[in-house]
């Protein structure tokens, strides 16, 4: 389970760096100008901040965040940085803008439509697929570039290999990737992806494995990017689990070694059977006490 705490060095360090940018900003300052890799750190210090004060356990406090918006918008204004400065970064810290970059537009399409009240039948009443176009044609600016929220899932995460960044993407919905209550950065991205995925398996949204029913239900995000996931994790020839599909090899390959040890044993028996879930839709708002 994610903790929220931060603790020891790394937080003091965090804070001074978070007290820096912000300090920068009030000066009118711009972060990113910054040399080296302490551009990057300090452009995602902001965002940082504002996860670290309205995220708790995966879920958003849209009404405050809306009244306390100016931060949030400057940092998305801060993300359509020169191509060349974002050409200049590692692979890793442009994985982690993108995460970013997506997250940060994902809030702030909620809480410029907040609150939500949609009459579709197809989503919950507050879902932010409520919003007309929230995915598909509501456009934000990153890294030169006019983008939709389906533009950064679909055509620019693929190019970095890891389907992990998938199950990072907040979404703004229950069922998505725990929103975590701290930016993504490019010197922390292999262990924040690594707790991605073992946050998959403590969280039912994600993964559940019911020994009784002789189940594992599974998050429909592993189907959407099923060519992906394969691609990173199955391996021909799989011995532990045979007659199991390709997708289904990837997903176990991936989760396994997060479940407890008795889990594992029956997995290993190789009896049960994968469930694709319904993807929870529902906001995830922690306002007036949580998800309805």
């Amino acid at each position: 389970m994610q903790k929220h705490a931060k603790g020891g060095q790394g937080h003091l360090s965090l804070r001074l760096t978070t007290t820096l940018a912000l300090v920068l900003v009030v000066l009118g300052a711009a972060p990113h100008a910054q040399p080296g890799g302490s551009a990057i750190s300090g452009l995602h210090a902001t965002l940082d901040a504002i996860l670290d004060l309205y995220v708790r356990d995966g879920l958003v406090y849209y009404r405050t965040l809306r009244g306390e918006r100016a931060r949030l918008d400057r940092y998305a204004g801060a993300l359509n940085v020169s191509p060349a400065t974002y050409e200049g970064w590692s692979r890793d810290e442009q994985a982690a803008f993108w995460v970013n970059a997506y997250n940060t537009f994902v809030l702030r399409t909620v809480i410029n439509n907040y609150p939500i009240r949609g009459r579709s039948t197809q989503y919950p009443p507050n879902s932010i697929r409520q919003v007309p176009g929230a995915f598909e044609r509501l456009t934000h600016r990153a890294a030169g570039r006019s983008v939709t929220l389906d533009q950064i899932e679909k055509t620019i995460l693929p190019a970095f290999g890891d389907p992990r960044l998938y199950l990072a993407l907040g979404r703004g919905a229950v069922g998505s990737g725990r929103l975590r209550s701290e930016a993504y950065t490019g010197a922390g991205l292999a262990e924040q992806l690594e707790a991605v995925a073992e946050d998959c398996v403590d969280r039912s949204e994600c993964s559940l494995l019911d020994k009784d029913a002789g189940e594992l239900s599974i998050t429909p995000i592993f189907s959407w990017h099923e060519q992906e996931f394969i691609k990173a994790y199955s391996e021909p020839g799989e011995q532990a689990y045979p007659g199991r599909s390709a997708l289904e090899l990837a997903i176990l390959r991936l989760l396994e070694p997060n479940f407890l040890p008795t889990e594992r044993a029956f997995l290993r028996r190789n009896t049960f059977r994968v469930k694709f879930v319904a993807f929870d839709w529902r906001l995830n708002d922690l306002t007036d006490g949580g998800p309805r």
